[in-house]
């Protein structure tokens, strides 16, 4: 009976605080809102009056990230397979080597834009205009020209790094010229509403506009200049097989043609008879 009575002792206690507590929050809630009507929300962020807020700086943020969304645009289209070695051009390069056309491997040459045509250019121009040159010399051409052509297409897509590191120094930049701003306008008290601390907030507030455009401009620039790196190093392994292949085509050819100059100047066993003994025979 006296457990009973305690259970419901302890129960009318926890309602009474439960009521306590409601009629707590209800008087917050009729100061907060005299009139009893609706909690009014609060308005949405323009984002366009966030822009603006962070002044000039949010200009060269704008051209960056313009820059920036051109050149993905720009690099999409042309870190391509097609534009370092593609496969007409190394059958028709192939083709001619066998041939020995070099002439007209030079014509293909000189009107395609591929990084393999613009190697294989400089080691014909150079083949032809040093008909004595050694192999091994030509071959320092072709190596030296397909080290700036690995340059170029790195180099290409190292402006996104660039700009990914730019954009938050600029953003930065922005901020600090925003704060020096607001400090000085608390300190000789003027356009001060409210209390300094409240003003100082929202002078803090639009002044990291600026740092929060740069690092939206400089994560995506990173992140697809991370994918587009690593596209380029698959490339220049195109590259360097390409450049390869035709250069050992190019070896072979160039084996039989001394093997056959060589065959050609031989000799005649039976001029140079009488001389040596007959150790030469025709063959």
């Amino acid at each position: 009976m006296m457990n009973r009575i305690n259970s419901l002792s302890l129960t009318t206690w926890i309602f009474v605080l439960i009521l306590q507590v409601l009629g707590v929050v209800t008087a917050c809630g009729q100061e907060a809102n005299p009139a009893n009507g609706p909690v009014p929300v609060a308005s949405t962020v323009d984002l366009l009056e966030v822009v603006r807020s962070g002044g000039i700086v949010m200009v060269f943020l704008g051209g960056l990230s313009v820059i920036a969304v051109a050149l993905i645009i720009f690099y999409a289209l042309t870190i391509r397979k097609n534009t370092v070695a593609s496969n007409s051009f190394m059958d028709s390069a192939e083709d001619l080597i066998r041939r020995q056309d070099y002439v007209s491997l030079l014509a293909v040459c000189q009107k395609r834009s591929e990084s393999v045509a613009k190697v294989m250019q400089k080691t014909l121009e150079f083949a032809t205009r040093n008909p004595t040159a050694t192999f091994a010399e030509v071959k320092e051409v072709t190596e030296a020209e397909g080290s700036r052509q690995t340059s170029i297409l790195i180099q290409r897509v190292s402006y996104l790094a660039d700009i990914g590191a730019i954009a938050p120094m600029i953003g930065l930049l922005g901020t600090v010229i925003g704060m020096i701003k607001e400090f000085n306008s608390i300190s000789q008290g003027t356009n001060i509403v409210g209390a300094p601390q409240m003003k100082l907030a929202g002078g803090v507030a639009e002044a990291l506009v600026t740092t929060a455009g740069g690092l939206v401009i400089a994560v995506p620039a990173l992140i697809f200049y991370a994918l587009f790196r690593g596209r380029v190093n698959r490339l220049i392994s195109e590259l360097e097989a390409a450049t390869t292949h035709l250069m050992a085509t190019l070896s072979a050819q160039y084996k039989l043609v001394t093997a056959r100059a060589n065959q050609r100047s031989r000799p005649s066993a039976r001029a140079i008879s009488n001389a040596d003994g007959g150790l030469y025979r025709d063959a």
